[in-house]
């Protein structure tokens, strides 16, 4: 897996799918973003609450339908990820005239996999981490997995993460993060579930178990560090876009520094298969203009993703990709944490092979010779 450079809103991740190299842009929300949109969906992930099919009964949540039935009810959590969503909504509602899109909101993105599972909806954005955990159901799936578990169609954005340290903590590299209190984000987001997992595996577990967890939610984080209650957070958000809310605070409040990776770290990061990896230019991505004291930054990534049920009629999962990949500019007008695409193989940058992807995708990459032979067609149902 391969680090590169990343130029503001253009940049290449090492993202863990076989041959498949590609750019991408993510945020933490329009409006700084506290992550909610990243929650695993503990508040109403079981979908028991909505399982009567309510808001999807009219047969267009998981209809394979015929091809005048271009329907795709979107779940799409709060925040940022539902900023995404409405950017996409628009653009296909100016540049399509046979799809209907419609935003339902849904509670986090392990929330979106189970609502999916009972029909609510037939299309969802979610991300790598939580659906390899259903496919295996390890997790929070464990306990309660799902029958049905979405395909993919395309890479929305990711969350890219690192960890800044308050000045005066004696942090300077990961190792130093052992005996701290640490806060990687409010219990529930899966930024956090996400970094955790990567920290908690060899050859990073010592550090890990030796960190002092912090558990609060982002809006009592900054008073928290600014008190010296919190030695080192995570800091995650869109390169060359913006932070999420909590991190733009704390670095307008407190002197910070970025604390430097080891290679434990980077192996922790990069060999961990819900995550992908990359490099940021820090002069294209700083926190509210402060000096964290390095040029660039490693970062582990979220990869959040649009998902199909296997139902979802593959004709109108085609029209969509379409219209993200020939008016990728269009969404990114409307919100520019979307991925800005180069080429239509980029696409498929966060795919992974335990992953299948929904055959209304399969036919438009391969329509577009851009499908990737080491990727697996999904089943019909």
């Amino acid at each position: 897996m391969a680090d590169k450079s990343i130029d503001r809103r253009r940049f290449l991740y090492g993202t863990g799918a076989v041959g498949i190299t590609g750019l991408a842009g993510c945020s933490g929300g329009g409006d700084g973003g506290d992550g909610s949109d990243g929650s695993d969906g503990s508040d109403g992930s079981d979908g028991s609450d909505g399982s009567d099919g309510s808001d999807g009964s009219d047969g267009s949540d998981g209809s394979d339908g015929g091809s005048q039935d271009l329907t795709l009810r979107v779940g799409t959590s709060a925040g940022g990820t539902q900023d995404v969503g409405l950017a996409v909504e628009r653009a296909v509602s100016q540049e399509s005239d046979t799809l209907s899109y419609s935003t339902i909101e849904s509670p986090g993105y392990i929330g979106t996999i189970r609502r999916m599972a009972n029909n609510q909806f037939n299309a969802g954005i979610t991300d790598n981490n939580s659906l390899s955990k259903a496919l295996d159901e390890t997790g929070a799936f464990s306990e309660q997995p799902v029958e049905r578990i979405p395909q993919y169609g395309f890479y929305a954005f990711p969350y890219s993460i690192y960890v800044i340290a308050r000045d005066g903590t004696g942090i300077e590299t990961f190792d130093d993060l052992a005996g701290a209190n640490v806060y990687p984000a409010e219990p529930g987001y899966s930024t956090r579930a996400t970094t955790l997992d990567v920290w908690s595996q060899d050859p990073t577990a010592d550090i890990y178990d030796q960190m002092n967890i912090q558990n609060m939610g982002v809006d009592s984080a900054p008073g928290a560090m600014e008190e010296g209650n919190i030695d080192a957070c995570i800091a995650y958000g869109t390169p060359g876009v913006r932070y999420t809310g909590f991190v733009q605070e704390i670095a307008s409040r407190i002197d910070i520094h970025y604390v430097e990776p080891t290679d434990a770290l980077r192996q922790s990061a990069e060999s961990y298969p819900g995550a992908g990896t990359g490099t940021t230019s820090y002069a294209d991505w700083s926190i509210a203009d402060a000096d964290i004291g390095t040029d660039e930054v490693f970062h582990w990534n979220l990869e959040v993703n649009y998902t199909f049920n296997p139902e979802a009629n593959p004709d109108a999962v085609y029209e969509l990709c379409r219209v993200v990949d020939e008016h990728n500019d269009t969404v990114n007008e409307g919100e520019e944490q979307f991925n800005d695409f180069e080429s239509t193989a980029d696409m498929l940058a966060s795919a992974r092979e335990n992953i299948p992807v929904h055959r209304g995708a399969v036919q438009y990459y391969k329509d577009n010779d851009a499908w990737d032979d080491n990727l697996t067609e999904g089943d019909s149902a």
